[in-house]
């Protein structure tokens, strides 16, 4: 058996490195089938204190009585609470979609229809450049010269033949979209299902545990888990609710303040707030950009705007929502953001905060423990003089 496993090992291995990806591509096919439960279980997590809410203040007896009687949960609450919780959401983005989406799709059609606009304006300044600096301009001449060749080729033997493939793209990412919102609906269900027997499904989990771990790990896993769950919970609900306050305000203030396109620079803001540390600057560029071609005075003045709200979301809004949930220095924050956008992208750069924290955690939980084990001390003060050795029974410490 250890020769057959480690024998698969190392061909799994080897597979996944250098061969065909057999294991990733089937993993993919079981992600892609499992969406809607993942969705739905994702959904449950993030709406389930909202259940938890409803019922500790506007059904404690009830809970209580249930509770008495063996059950798990009161049925009667939960379906009042279910149903609340469901209600409001769809009333909250039935008002956000009603205010936003006439409002975005206004100012995407007056951003196409300034495209000439702003194409001689762009070009006004370039040849106001030009003009004005000479040894820019024969630069740029030469270079142009030097690329004509290399461009006309690249046009008629790479993006003209492309042209079909991109059309295929495009209708493939309407029928992606198609299949996203199916998922999307159907998870819906699933989240229902999750969160009307959440208790249920968490006893069954336990028993899984106490049934396959050793007795000596299920103390231990469960600590990990709850301490898995407070960081998850705190981060992921935090930031989605810091980011929406950001993005009802920057469209508010926006709105108050004139600036052009405000809909798409509020949604643009808002969406990139998600990403820890580099989403406003990442969502501060384009917008900037996108009002500095109607007016430049006006970007300054976004730029300004945007600097001041960066400032109350880092030191205001952020810590009061958020709080401490990571334990993460700025530069772990870095690290595990640049991390996880190289490995996996935009989702990389938002779950790779309370991943890193995770394994931080875990790292410090074993350091901690060796450390005690040594008879040395956790306190990482301890060791920004000298290092101590541990106790030899004495319990004096040596340099």
């Amino acid at each position: 058996m250890a020769v057959f496993l480690t024998t698969a090992a190392i061909l799994l291995f080897y597979d996944t490195l250098f061969g065909s990806r057999t294991a990733l591509k089937l993993l993919s096919r079981l992600l892609d089938a499992m969406a809607p439960i993942l969705y739905g279980a994702a959904m449950a997590y993030l709406l389930a204190p909202a259940i938890d809410f409803w019922e500790r203040h506007f059904f404690p007896r009830q809970v209580q009585r249930a509770r008495a009687e063996g059950k798990l949960c009161a049925s009667g609450p939960r379906a009042v609470s279910l149903a609340l919780t469901w209600c409001l959401i769809t009333a909250g983005a039935w008002l956000l979609l009603r205010v936003l989406l006439p409002e975005l799709y206004r100012s995407v059609l007056q951003l196409i229809g300034n495209v000439e606009t702003y194409y001689r304006t762009i070009s006004g300044w370039v040849q106001h450049l030009l003009e004005t600096n000479p040894t820019v301009e024969q630069w740029v001449i030469a270079q142009m010269n030097e690329y004509y060749d290399g461009i006309t080729t690249w046009l008629r033997t790479e993006l003209l033949p492309q042209t079909k493939t991109v059309m295929f793209a495009v209708s493939g990412g309407i029928w992606q979209m198609v299949l996203f919102v199916s998922d999307l609906v159907v998870g819906i269900i699933v989240s229902v299902y999750l969160m009307a027997t959440k208790e249920r499904v968490a006893a069954h989990c336990r028993k899984v545990v106490h049934g396959f771990a050793p007795r000596t790990w299920v103390k231990w896993i469960f600590r990990g888990v709850h301490r898995v769950d407070v960081i998850f919970s705190g981060f992921v609900r935090g930031k989605l609710l810091d980011s929406l306050i950001i993005g009802i305000l920057c469209f508010i203030c926006c709105s108050l303040l004139e600036f052009p396109y405000t809909p798409l620079v509020s949604l643009i803001v808002g969406v990139t707030n998600v990403i820890p540390f580099f989403g406003p600057y990442l969502g501060a560029v384009p917008s900037t950009i996108l009002i500095l071609l109607a007016s430049p005075i006006q970007a300054l003045y976004f730029v300004i705007f945007i600097l001041i709200l960066q400032q109350i979301d880092g030191n205001i809004i952020g810590p009061k929502i958020l709080g401490d949930t990571t334990g993460l220095s700025s530069l772990w924050v870095i690290i595990a953001i640049l991390v996880g956008g190289g490995f996996f992208g935009v989702k990389g750069m938002f779950f790779g905060v309370p991943v890193c924290a995770c394994l931080y955690s875990f790292v410090s939980f074993l350091t901690r423990r060796a450390l005690k084990e040594r008879g040395m001390p956790a306190d990482t003060a301890a060791y920004l003089v000298d290092f101590p050795a541990p106790d030899n029974g004495g319990g004096e410490k040596k340099s």
